[in-house]
């Protein structure tokens, strides 16, 4: 049986972390997913966390396509510093970071990258590295001395009923520093981690931070990526009222082009990602990144769709067993009128899925045209409006994305086709 969940798109008025940052969902790459906390670089010289690995992630952003794409950032994950402070400050690892970090900064701003760095609110580190509980003024003088431009502030080894006061805390310590620095918050997923979802108060969240961390860590399977799927869908409602320009929700990294996601299951990724205007912050090795998963990364008229300035959060709209559709408002906008990015997904791992609905049955406003177009094969855009029925027939695990692109006179255009 189909069920039809249609709700409409609210405009919600949130009190929202005014320091003019991240505007657009972040994008960059992240070593965590993928190089996690390798430190013996002399058994694994290519794969563990030093400075080496972030210049050369930084070279391939920019000779790749991807900088210019919009990946404009390397974020440093944990596992960077020194196992004890010096005189109170953090310090860089010497033997894996020799040129510290405020050279490394200057060697992502040379190439016109952002560097983004890690730290923890609690004791200590997920790794066990020094955390920034009772330091959080010297931590936030010294990112900024060291010209970093985002922290990921994690929430490992303290008590949550801290966070409510200690991530504003941390904010305001990185405002006073004068210094841009996007501040990414793992508040919330700590609140989920010890179930306390009821507690958490988005209001809150979004009044300290640029992005907040919703779901648990993300891994390199299809499971990972479908579990964090299901807990969108059925939060869905209160992350949308969160969200809005400068304050994003993050499901968390990108892992296409991890050996254990497939081609399909990457383009699901990117597509759910991108109608929830995500942070698409990749966590892959790019110097051996096979040429589909960068093409998948690499589509202009996705990242678009998550990066449309509109900043809404996309929803679930029709379920039917194992396919969901989703609709997300997008510019180009008329009136009060917007255009529409559409996926629909299967999530069944064994099972093709047929499918078919009219775009009115999803909540497509009557008396409007769009060039429809998909955006995973560049087809031919044809002229609909929402009589038109959508059919479909998914492989499993697999996603199909449409845009819906308001046409500016419809009476117009068909009379100039005319002649």
């Amino acid at each position: 049986m189909v069920s039809l969940i249609v709700f409409p798109f609210l405009v919600v008025t949130v009190s929202s972390l005014d320091n003019g940052l991240a505007r657009t969902p972040p994008m960059g790459w992240m070593s965590w997913a993928t190089f996690f906390c390798e430190i013996d670089c002399d058994k694994y010289p290519n794969h563990c966390i030093n400075e080496k690995l972030y210049k050369e992630m930084a070279d391939r952003l920019v000779s790749d396509g991807f900088l210019e794409a919009g990946y404009n950032r390397v974020h440093i994950d944990d596992c960077w510093m020194e196992k004890s402070r010096e005189h109170g400050r953090l310090v860089a690892d010497r033997k894996r970071f020799p040129s510290g970090m405020k050279n490394l900064a200057k060697y992502m701003h040379d190439r016109k990258l952002q560097l983004g760095l890690y730290e923890d609110f609690g004791t200590k580190t997920c790794a066990g590295y020094p955390g920034s509980l009772d330091h959080m003024k010297e931590d936030a003088e010294t990112f900024a001395s060291w010209d970093v431009d985002y922290l990921k502030f994690d929430g490992c080894f303290v008590d949550t009923d801290l966070m409510p006061q200690g991530y504003p805390k941390m904010e305001r310590a990185l405002n006073e520093t004068g210094r841009p620095i996007v501040y990414a918050c793992g508040w919330p997923l700590f609140f989920h981690i010890h179930g306390k979802e009821d507690k958490i108060k988005y209001d809150d969240v979004r009044a300290a931070c640029n992005s907040w961390r919703i779901y648990d860590d993300v891994l390199g399977s299809w499971e990972s990526i479908s579990g964090i799927i299901r807990y969108v869908e059925k939060y869905q409602d209160i992350l949308i009222a969160a969200q809005k320009p400068g304050g994003w929700n993050d499901p968390d990294m990108l892992v296409i082009g991890l050996p254990n996601v497939t081609v399909d299951q990457a383009v699901v990724q990117m597509t759910l990602w991108s109608i929830w205007s995500a942070p698409l912050i990749m966590s892959n090795d790019l110097r051996d990144l096979r040429p589909e998963f960068k093409e998948i990364l690499l589509n202009r008229d996705v990242i678009a769709i998550d990066q449309d300035p509109m900043g809404i959060m996309g929803k679930l709209v029709r379920k039917s067993e194992s396919v969901g559709v989703y609709l997300k408002p997008v510019t180009p906008t008329r009136d009060d009128k917007t255009s529409f990015a559409l996926a629909v997904v299967n999530k069944n791992e064994l099972e093709i899925k047929d499918v078919q609905f009219s775009l009115e049955s999803i909540g497509i406003p009557t008396g409007e045209h769009y060039h429809m177009k998909d955006l995973w094969t560049g087809g031919e855009r044809e002229t609909v409006d929402s009589s038109h029925v959508v059919k479909l027939q998914l492989r499993p695990t697999s996603a199909v994305m449409l845009k819906l692109t308001l046409v500016e006179s419809y009476c117009e255009e068909l009379s100039l086709s005319r002649l």
